[in-house]
C-alpha cells in the first residue's frame, strides 16, 4: 500500500512555507509517497480525515490555531497517524491552544542574537534518525525552547553566553522524538528556510524524522 503524507502550511512568509512545503514532498515523492499539501488549517479539524494519512506535517508557523484544530489532530497521532516537522512549524509558534505543545513536545521561547553561527550535537548516534551524523556547525536561527522532559532527545545545541550571559551553557535540544497513544512524533528545531535544507545534515534529520513518525514505518 502507498504510503500518504498530508502537509498543511502556510503562515510567516519568511519561513518560506510553500517552498518548503514543495520540497519536502517531492523528498517524500521520491520514496514512493503520496503527498496532499492544503494551504489551510481548516483539515486539522477532521481526525477521521487525519488519520486516513501515515503521516501529517505541520508547516505553519506565527499564527494562532484553535482548540478544535489541535483536539483533531491529537485524536488522529493517537490512533496511530505520523506527527514530524521542522522548525516554527511544528516548533509551536502558533498561538490559541497550549494543547499544541503537549502533542508536539515543544514550543519556541526565543533565538537570541537572531542567525548566529552555532553547533549542533549528536545525542544520541543509535537512533535512525541521527545515526551515521557528524556533529556540525551552522548560520541560523539558534531556538531556544520550552521542552517536554518525556522526549527522547537525539541531538542538542549549547547556548554562549554572548547575547544572553546568564543562559550560557544551557544545552537545548534541537530534535526529538515522542510517542502520543499510537502515533510517533518527531521534530527538529532547524530547517528555518529552503535553503537549510542544503545542509546535509538538516536535511537528513528532517526526512528521517518524517519516515521514522510515519504510520507506514512502523
Amino acid at each position: 500500500m502507498t504510503p500518504s503524507a498530508l502537509i498543511v502550511y502556510g503562515g510567516y512568509a519568511g519561513h518560506e512555507p510553500e517552498k518548503t512545503t514543495g520540497l519536502v514532498a517531492g523528498m517524500l515523492g521520491a520514496l514512493d509517497f503520496e503527498t496532499v499539501q492544503v494551504p489551510a488549517l481548516d483539515p486539522l479539524v477532521d481526525a477521521d480525515y487525519l488519520a486516513g494519512f501515515d503521516l501529517v506535517v505541520l508547516n505553519w508557523s506565527v499564527d494562532t490555531v484553535t482548540d478544535e484544530q489541535v483536539a483533531g489532530l491529537a485524536a488522529a497521532v493517537e490512533r496511530g497517524t505520523g506527527f514530524a516537522g521542522w522548525h516554527g512549524g511544528q516548533g509551536v509558534t502558533l498561538e490559541g491552544s497550549g494543547s499544541l505543545m503537549f502533542l508536539a513536545g515543544g514550543r519556541f521561547v526565543a533565538h537570541p542574537g537572531g542567525k548566529i553561527r552555532y553547533t549542533v550535537q549528536m545525542a544520541d548516534r543509535e537512533h535512525p534518525i541521527t545515526a551515521g551524523l557528524d556533529d556540525f556547525s551552522l548560520h541560523s536561527e539558534q531556538y531556544y525552547m520550552l521542552v517536554d522532559p518525556s522526549n527522547q532527545v537525539l541531538a542538542t545545541t549549547t547556548f554562549g553566553g554572548e547575547h544572553l550571559p546568564w543562559i550560557a551553557g544551557t544545552v537545548m535540544p534541537v530534535t526529538w522524538v515522542r510517542r502520543w497513544g499510537a502515533g510517533r512524533i518527531a521534530y527538529c528545531a532547524l530547517g528555518h528556510d529552503a535553503a537549510e535544507f542544503e545542509i546535509p545534515q538538516v536535511r537528513e534529520m528532517v526526512l528521517r524524522g518524517l519516515l521514522w513518525a510515519a504510520r507506514a514505518a512502523h
